[in-house]
Order: C-alpha cells, then structure tokens, then sequence
C-alpha cells in the first residue's frame, strides 16, 4: 500500500474521488502530505512512523505471547485525556469476512490484584479464549476504569454499596455522587481500524446493548453479538444482578444458587479530604477487596477453622480417597493457612452444593484499599493494607510496580508471580501492605514500555538500557518519596519487613533507600523474591 507522502491526486476533479472529500482540489495534496494513509500502520515506511487519526496518536507496537496464541499488541494513546486504547490483533484482520471483537474497559482491582467483587478479568481472558479459537478477531483495551470516571470515582462507588451492606446498587451510588451510569468513550476506535485498514465487519463479544449501539454510532458494522457470562460469585452477585437490571444481558444472576456475601468489618463512608501531614494526598475512599487466594492456600482465623470442620475433622477431608483437603498448618496469630484440592472440591460442590466446606471454593484473603487523589501527579494512589497491627508487628511491606501488559493472560505473568508472592507473605505474618504504583517502564510511562519493546523486537536495541537511551529517559523515573510519604501514613511502627525483587534493584534504585532513611523507616528484615525463585 503506497503511503500518503507518495499519495497521487485524483484524475477528476468530482467530489466522490477525492482522498479528502471535504477539502477544495488543490489543497488535497497538502492534505496527503501532513497524514498517513490508510492501512499504514501494518506496512510502515519506517519503524519511527507514528500515524496520528482524529484524537488517537499511535504509539509503538510489540508481539504478546498469550497463554491463547500469539497477539500483535497496537499502542495508542487519546491526545486530549492522555488515556491508552490497547489494539490486541490476532490472524488476518485485513482479508477476514468477520472479525470477533472485544471492548474491554480496565479493571486493575481484578485484573492486577486478583479482586473477585467483578466479573471482568474472566471477560477479558475468556475474550481471548474466544478469539485465539475463531482465529481472528481484535481486543480492543480501554483505560477506562469505573465505566469511565477513574479508580476514585469507582473506589467511592465501592465504599457506598459496601457501606449500604448492598441495600444500594452500583448505578445508584454513581447517581447519588453527580455520575452518569456509564462515562466510556469509544471513538477512538473509528481511529484504530482506520489506521489499521479493517474493513471486516464485527461479532461483538458483550453483554453491554450499548457497546454495539457505540459502534454503530461510529459507522462500524456489527453483524453479531456473543455473550460472555459466567457463574456469579458471593463478592460479585450484587454487582452483576445491578448490571442486569440496567440492562446488560445477563441471566445467571436470577438463576444462580450463590449467596450474597458481605466484608468481614463495617465499611464508614467519608467525604475526600488532604492527609494533613500530606496535602497534596487527597483521601478519596476505602473499602474491602476480597482477592483470590494465592495456590489455593486458604487463610483461616480460628473462629472460621472451628465452623468449617466443626462435624468433620480436617483430617477426614484429607484421608479420603479425592481428598478435598491436601494439608494445614497453624500460622502466627492463631490463624490456619489450609491448602485445598481444588479439582476435587468443585466436583464434590457439584454434587453436595449445599455442603458447606463447599465454600472453602470461595474465601479469599481480604485487604483494605485506600485510594488517594494526588494533586501533583494527577495520578490515583492505591494502598492496600492487610490485619490490624499490633504495637510488636513488624508489618511486610510492598512497592509494586504495576506492568500493564501482566493484565493480560500471558505466557509468563513474571510481574503477577511477584504480586502472589507479596500477597503470600503478608497474610502468612498477617500484618502488611502493598502500595500499587502504576507507572509501567519503571516510571516513564507505559508508552515508553511499549516503545522499549518495539526497539528490541526489531533489533534497534539490544537492551533495555540501550532502548532507554535511545527513547531519551532514566533509568528509573519512579517517584520513591511520594511513595514511602504516602505509605508512612499506613505504618504504625518504624520498623518493617520490605519486599523487594533482589538485592541487586536495590543498589539500582538508590532513590529507594534514601527514601526510607528520610522517613526514619528501618527495614528489619529483607525479604527479596527472586532468591526465592531460585531456591
């Protein structure tokens, strides 16, 4: 395909064969010249190519190798709000007589930190289950967190219904803080497919009537829909029966046998406002996560442990003959970490759901999270917290870097691997938190990741280094002292156990240690992951 700087103009001087109908007969080639012609995303004349459609700005583009085949991952980003729209391309998207298509707005509480209140990281990984089966198909993802309106807006959502004890649903609390049902934008897709060249038409995989409607709205055919629908669970229930009610196509939720269940303390909601030992931190929210466990370990305090094998020993589950119940050890706080068969136990729930240790299926380790607004960044901050220290704990402590590419489901998920571990440790000790800290390329954005990635793919760069150099950034942009500000406010002791990679990132991230000795924050303990790796 020619590109546009080689553009010819029309042999007739008619409306209908113009490249830019609109534009007068002579100003069509200063037209040509300023874009990229359609389709040029796919046979670029240069690896610095960056086509530039309506208000979404290509970005740079890398191969995923997902546990469902591979996929060519197209980087945009909207030049007015900043957000990224992800293009996950997979097959022939060009000569295909039907594309099977996905928008997917994110979910970082399910998808990063393994949150089961919604039903949108099996969306996403049954999405590209279906599209790796029908061979082509496109997963476009948004960064649109809370149908739009941001971690804040959707934290407070979250604080509300929990507060309510469910009596309010989703959509109500958005309308009581001034919010519509649903913020999302999907222009930007126009954009994508028409610098992609698709002209395929869509099977749309939704349960979302007015996904379809904002695609039609743009001129984009859709011939068909398929459901993604899976069995509620006692955390999501709540959410999905209020999506239903407002029209998404839903049935499970009305049929389902699962029971609503609620978090372990009280939520109280507050109104925003500065932490006043740090302003520029505006507390947005809190409210409980209930994360799925890590390894089928189930955590249990004593109060649990005595209810659930109150009739039946432990040891019983485990002598049978599909044992449902592998192991159990007493942990510090008089809690029980109890490792579970989980095959074995969801055949057993098959036949005997009424059965309570049926619900070992379903517990799952809960954490606190807070949200802050941060005036300086414009950025959202999220701490998640873990028990209730005691004036001898040592809490376990955990910066994670979120990589936005470990929200999908890919081959090796080393990033989510370290999530697990973080997790593990804390609700093993019982006292911890976790501090997300979203900038991807170790701070200089995600943009720069992807970039990073096209250079080495292409052989332009041979290290992440050297692709760093090349992009014009540090080596590490991440900034520590906001971090450890704002995590103090969550630390009742001046000791603590941190969580880092290896001790190599540490003599890396020299940022990191000055932070802490600033803060008077002594690290009593070391706990670096990738020694336990190769252990």
């Amino acid at each position: 395909m020619a590109s546009s700087s080689s553009a010819t103009l029309p042999g007739t001087s008619s409306d209908n064969d113009l490249l830019f109908p609109n534009i007068p007969m002579e100003f069509q080639r200063l037209v040509a010249e300023m874009q990229h012609a359609t389709g040029s995303l796919l046979r670029p004349e240069s690896i610095d190519d960056r086509p530039l459609q309506g208000t979404t700005l290509y970005i740079a583009t890398c191969t995923l190798e997902t546990r469902f085949g591979t996929f060519r991952t197209h980087i945009f980003q909207d030049i007015i709000d900043k957000h990224y729209i992800i293009a996950l391309t997979h097959g022939d998207i060009i000569d295909a007589d039907v594309l099977y298509t996905r928008l997917h707005s994110s979910c970082v509480t399910s998808e990063t930190l393994r949150g089961c209140d919604c039903d949108c990281v099996q969306q996403l990984e049954g999405a590209f289950k279906v599209i790796s089966a029908k061979g082509n198909g496109i997963l476009f993802y948004l960064m649109q967190e809370g149908r739009g309106v941001g971690y804040v807006g959707k934290s407070r959502d979250r604080m509300m219904v929990q507060a309510s004890l469910d009596q309010l649903s989703t959509f109500q609390a958005y309308g009581s803080m001034g919010l519509k049902k649903d913020h999302r934008n999907y222009d930007n897709i126009s954009d994508i497919i028409k610098v992609l060249g698709v002209k395929a038409p869509f099977i749309v995989l939704t349960n979302n009537p007015d996904k379809v409607n904002a695609l039609r709205d743009q001129g984009i055919e859709v011939v068909d829909t398929e459901a993604l629908e899976f069995e509620p669970s006692p955390f999501n229930l709540a959410y999905l029966t209020s999506k239903a009610a407002s029209g998404h196509i839903l049935n499970r939720p009305s049929a389902t046998r699962v029971k609503r269940a609620l978090p372990p303390e009280p939520v109280v909601p507050f109104k925003p406002h500065a932490l006043p030992q740090a302003k520029r931190f505006i507390y947005s929210a809190s409210y409980f996560l209930p994360m799925k466990p890590v390894d089928d370990d189930i955590l249990l305090n004593d109060e649990q442990f005595r209810e659930f094998f109150s009739e039946k020993k432990i040891e019983d589950y485990m002598a049978e003959e599909n044992p449902l119940i592998t192991n159990y050890s007493l942990i510090r706080g008089n809690r029980f970490m109890v490792h579970i068969h989980a095959r074995n136990l969801k055949a057993y729930g098959d036949a005997h759901p009424d059965d309570p240790i049926v619900d070992l299926l379903t517990t799952p380790y809960w954490f606190r999270v807070h949200v802050y607004y941060d005036i300086v960044t414009t950025q959202e901050f999220v701490v998640l917290t873990h028990g209730t220290a005691k004036i001898y704990d040592i809490p376990v402590v955990r910066l994670h870097s979120e990589s936005l590419f470990n929200r999908f489901p890919l081959r090796t998920v080393e990033n989510r691997d370290k999530l697990k571990q973080s997790v593990k440790h804390i609700v093993t000790y019982g006292v911890g938190a976790i501090q997300l800290i979203y900038n991807d390329g170790r701070g200089a954005g995600f943009g720069a990741y992807a970039t990073d990635l096209m250079l080495s793919e292409a052989g332009q760069a041979l290290s992440t280094d050297e692709a760093y150099r090349r992009i014009g950034v540090d080596y590490d942009s991440r900034d520590y002292e906001a971090s450890i500000t704002l995590l103090k406010q969550h630390l009742t002791s001046e000791k603590i156990q941190m969580v880092m990679n290896s001790p190599s990132s540490l003599v890396k991230k020299p940022e990191y240690s000055l932070a802490l000795q600033k803060h008077k924050i002594g690290v009593e303990n070391w706990i670096f992951l990738d020694e336990e790796v190769a252990d």
